[in-house]
């Protein structure tokens, strides 16, 4: 789409404001009759290139959702259970805010169908519309109604058990298609991620020691060196096999797409906060979390056996025993891979259980490198504690997404990074030996690597301080809320004035205009109501910017966040233009005398703000994706050709420049 743009406007600008009017979805539909009284009424989507349509159920702050609403033509129709629709993609997006969220969407083409039965056999048309948004993966249209007619005179007679499984098998695989990259590249972080935390068990009290135990006994047990490593191998391929078939178990009991589904729940966030908590108070030594001894009994009489078997057996039980300390490493994992869906889970668990296998293979093939490995000590125990309190951090994501989700505003932005500085602060202290818990042997001095990791972790502290005065935080940009979901945008302990770029003041102070408000953290002014902001512009004789934009537009927010902060964009936006934005996804009602019948849909009426908009950029500057800029007269003539998404600062500050120059008052 970038591409698209950059070359419409280099080589016709006239011609490019002509060329944005996007129809990305178009709809068909067709009828199934099962009996003399019963259809299918089928709507079919076809979905060009990269666009999607979402499903009819979304996460709550997420897009609006595809919804059918049938007319049953005064009771003559009865509407039989809910509309069905295809198995569809569910993908992770940061389209509808930093946080991101899991949505079910689709792609190249859906097919939704829904049962009727008629009451009046008299009955042969029936009407509909549905409701629906087009995004990709960096931009979405406005919301759009289309009617829906259904001839029932034209009906394909069908089977009653028929259904369209085998034509949703089939736009599923064609969807599958242009998202196996982006999958992939998923699966291979969860790998990478699993496969370190494998590492940072093996550091622990529980698994460290077994290394030079279990070596040492293969070796001495095994008749030849070839033999000591073979078996060194099937013991870590035995340990890789036991994890995998945990997280095997957990994508079959709950199913791939029922976990995706829970990852985004209220209440499976809070369940996945306590979890996280319990983990990381037992890594503090409050505790220990382990299986039942009998266990750990029963395995070891098995590994007795010898052959195959004992060996298996043998890696169970270092699986059992050192349950305390990977335990809550692999339930982190299994969470954090659960909210991805899919084989995330096996993917996850292969990755930790390679790195927890890897050592045992390398030292029983080279066991002169047991001479260098360390000494159990209290190390293992600090790299326990440290786990438990990045543990703790990592909560407080889960509790987040609930606060977040349920809009309770309890864990705003700034007191989640107070949390987060408390957790690393003391942990800083902790690394510098202040504190001690209750399994930490006595510090008579801090090593090296101990008093690095504690600078590392103070240092880190230190950074996220500034963002409770409004820092962006980008190293951690993925955790906290994101800042408008704040008690101030502008940070704790400021208190903005109503201060505007309009000259405007009153009693020594600027004031905003009526109708103004501050866009934060830069306070551009800026107007949502069309004639309020236009009036103004003409009261201080400045030129019109006409900002078409949108709540879920992801491209606005790049130009705000890249483009408008510059210094002299940013002088341009304050003090030489009038801002007008107007949100094309704006979902609250019109007022009752401003409801008109829509221009481009005869016999529908505008019935939100944003309908307002979208038809207003339609009509006049042909053109319906956004960001989409206008800089105009008071006349309400362009002063130059509008452009949209232009991510060259000196290319959009160069646009507003000429038409400024070409402004006539």
């Amino acid at each position: 789409m970038k591409k698209i743009i950059a070359f419409l406007l280099c080589f016709t600008v006239g011609f490019s404001a002509m060329s944005q009017i996007h129809n990305p979805i178009e709809w068909k539909t067709s009828v199934e009759k099962i009996s003399e009284t019963t259809y299918n009424l089928v709507s079919t989507a076809t979905i060009q290139g990269s666009w999607h349509l979402y499903a009819q159920e979304v996460p709550s702050g997420g897009p609006i959702p595809t919804t059918f609403t049938y007319d049953d033509d005064g009771g003559k129709i009865k509407i039989v259970g809910n509309t069905t629709e295809p198995e569809g993609e569910i993908k992770f997006t940061t389209l509808f805010g930093e946080e991101g969220m899991n949505i079910k969407s689709f792609a190249h083409k859906a097919v939704f169908k829904q049962e009727i039965e008629l009451v009046d056999t008299s009955v042969k048309q029936i009407n509909a519309f549905v409701e629906f948004i087009a995004c990709t993966d960096e931009m979405c249209l406005p919301p759009k109604e289309v009617d829906l007619v259904f001839d029932l005179t034209k009906a394909t007679k069908v089977k009653a058990s028929r259904n369209s499984t085998k034509e949703v098998k089939e736009t599923d695989k064609v969807a599958s298609k242009e998202t196996k990259k982006e999958e992939k590249k998923g699966l291979w972080t969860i790998f990478f991620i699993a496969f370190l935390s494998g590492f940072a068990a093996l550091l622990t009290p529980c698994v460290f020691p077994m290394i030079p135990m279990t070596v040492s006994f293969f070796t001495k047990q095994s008749k030849s060196k070839s033999q000591g490593i073979r078996n060194a191998i099937i013991y870590g391929l035995s340990i890789i096999g036991i994890y995998v078939l945990l997280g095997s178990g957990v994508s079959f009991i709950f199913g791939a797409d029922a976990l995706n589904a829970l990852s985004t729940n209220v209440w499976f966030n809070l369940i996945f906060f306590l979890i996280l908590v319990i983990f990381a108070v037992s890594f503090l030594g409050a505790f220990e979390i382990t299986l039942p001894s009998s266990w750990a009994t029963k395995v070891d009489s098995q590994a007795d056996r010898g052959g195959l078997i004992g060996i298996f057996f043998m890696a169970l039980a270092l699986a059992i025993v050192s349950f305390s300390c990977t335990g809550p490493i692999v339930g982190t994992l299994l969470v954090e891979a659960a909210s991805k869906g899919g084989i995330a889970p096996i993917v996850g668990m292969l990755g930790f259980s390679s790195a927890i296998a890897l050592p045992f293979a390398l030292f029983a093939a080279f066991p002169g490198w047991l001479n260098s490995l360390p000494k159990s000590g209290g190390w293992l125990n600090t790299v326990k504690v440290v786990l438990g309190f990045l543990e703790l951090a990592l909560a407080f994501k889960f509790l987040s997404n609930a606060d977040l989700v349920l809009q309770l505003h309890l864990l705003e932005r700034e007191v989640f990074i107070a949390i987060w500085i408390a957790i690393f602060g003391t942990l800083a202290f902790y690394l510098f030996g202040k504190i001690q818990l209750p399994h930490d042997s006595p510090i008579s001095h801090i090593s090296v690597g101990r008093l690095s990791l504690g600078l590392i972790v103070l240092s880190f502290t230190i950074y996220m301080v500034p963002g409770l005065w409004g820092a962006p935080l980008n190293l951690i940009s993925a955790f906290p809320p994101p800042q408008h979901y704040s008690e101030s945008p502008y940070g704790v302990g400021f208190t903005k004035q109503a201060v505007a770029s309009s000259g405007n003041q009153e009693n020594g102070h600027e004031s905003l205009p009526e109708g103004a408000h501050l866009m934060p953290p830069h306070d551009i002014m800026s107007f949502h109501d069309y004639d309020k902001g236009l009036a103004y512009a003409k009261k201080v004789g400045k030129p019109v910017m006409l900002d078409f934009t949108g709540h879920a537009c992801v491209n606005c927010r790049k130009m705000e966040q890249n483009v408008w902060v510059k210094p002299k964009v940013l002088d341009v936006l304050k003090n030489k233009v009038v801002l007008i934005s107007l949100y094309v996804d704006d979902k609250r009602p019109l007022e009752e005398d401003e409801v008109v019948e829509s221009k481009l849909n005869p016999g529908k009426k505008l019935k939100y703000i944003g309908q307002k908009w979208s038809e207003m950029q339609t009509i006049k500057y042909k053109a319906n994706s956004q960001p989409f800029y206008v800089l105009m007269n008071h006349d309400e003539s362009n002063i130059i050709d509008p452009i949209a998404y232009t991510p060259d600062v000196d290319e959009y500050y160069n646009w507003l420049e000429n038409g400024i120059t070409n402004f006539k008052k």
